[in-house]
């Protein structure tokens, strides 16, 4: 009888449970259900979150008889790497398949002595910014708890098979998707990725970004899972109804107010990102209506330059334009931090992995249906 399951299953439709969709709870309860003692729920999570370990065979401390009926009941489902690119600054982009052969992005972004993982969320997106790419390609999928908490065991997998020692620190829900949206499932990613025994990430070292969802922000904020960053991007309603015509349905004015309300520990504030787009929203103008919007609430900006995307009429703000935003934010008491745009040689910004290979596949295919034709 078979100790691991098979790789059919890490790159096909799997007819089998995959049991990194179990939170802790969930582990020890399907242990106890096979006839086995719950302190083995604790050694398998190591084995799966810790040491990330793809087959049964290798977990050695458990009985032979365990994993035997492991292997006849779970699978153990990655998502596969399909394409890996590297840029010259050091930032690393996977393009990932999930078994239903959905495709997400999940990205490496170096910083000094460690690694920040930007995670999906979702297959697509249904919020529809008209700056980002993932928008413009719609919503496919939510994905399920472990698909997205797996990525972060691909990213390791790929450092230590490179004899990379950087570690991945900090995890941004920043990729592909709207968390807010997928709430059930982001939920149930966090609780597996900050388990102790597994990868143990505290809640200062996760970050979820969100447009903000009406009804789902304050629950957010209430289970305390996540530091928030508020994906704005305008300073109007007007400006932020032409970048974010799905984010815009809840009025500015009225998310603002919510944040005010928003349950913070004691010397946190809300992140506030905006991405400085040419000509759209990036003059001295629209700094002074987000010092007025942003003027009671407790925060930090974000300000992040444009990464132009293919096929998005959007371009990058002048560097001028740039300095003078975030100084004219300092002059008027704000905390500002300028991110600097990584791993642009590799269509880094998200959705443009994707959105390069899928029109990139497409066109092959029209050329070899000339060909055949």
């Amino acid at each position: 009888m078979s100790l691991f399951v098979p790789s059919r299953f890490r790159n096909q439709p799997c007819t089998m449970r995959n049991i990194l969709e179990l939170i802790y709870p969930e582990l020890e309860h399907a242990v106890l259900a096979m006839g086995h003692q719950a302190f083995r729920a604790r050694q398998l999570w190591q084995w799966l979150w810790r040491r990330g370990v793809r087959e049964y065979g290798p977990m050695t401390n458990l009985a032979r008889e365990f994993r035997e009926d492991l292997a006849q009941e779970w699978a153990i489902a990655w998502p596969e790497v399909t394409e890996v690119r590297t840029s010259s600054d050091g930032t690393i982009k996977f393009l990932l398949r999930m078994v239903d052969g959905a495709t997400v992005e999940t990205v490496l972004i170096p910083d000094k002595s460690r690694y920040t993982q930007c995670l999906s969320c979702q297959v697509g997106c249904p919020m529809g910014c008209s700056f980002c790419s993932t928008g413009q390609m719609g919503y496919v999928r939510n994905m399920t708890g472990g698909e997205i908490a797996a990525q972060v065991l691909v990213a390791r997998e790929h450092l230590r098979g490179h004899g990379l020692a950087v570690e991945v620190k900090n995890l941004v829900y920043m990729g592909m998707g709207e968390p807010l949206l997928n709430w059930d499932e982001v939920r149930k990613s966090l609780h597996i990725l900050s388990y102790p025994e597994g990868l143990e990430f505290s809640r200062r070292r996760i970050t979820l970004s969100t447009c903000a969802i009406k009804g789902k922000l304050d629950v957010f904020g209430r289970e305390g899972l996540a530091l928030p960053a508020i994906s704005l991007h305008a300073p109007t309603q007007d400006i932020r109804k032409r970048l974010m015509p799905g984010a815009a349905k809840w009025p500015i004015e009225e998310l603002i107010k919510a944040l005010q309300e928003f349950e913070l520990r004691p010397r946190e504030r809300v992140t506030i990102e905006y991405i400085l787009i040419r000509g759209v929203n990036d003059g001295i103008e629209h700094a002074r209506q987000l010092v007025r919007l942003l003027s009671h609430l407790k925060c930090k900006i974000n300000l992040i330059a444009y990464n132009a995307g293919p096929g998005i009429a959007y371009e990058a703000p002048d560097p001028a334009a740039v300095m003078a935003f975030e100084e004219f934010l300092r002059k008027k008491g704000f905390t500002v931090t300028l991110r600097k745009s990584k791993g642009q040689d590799i269509a880094a910004a998200c959705g443009q992995l994707k959105t390069e290979v899928e029109r990139t596949q497409g066109e092959r295919k029209n050329e070899q249906g000339f060909i055949n034709g």
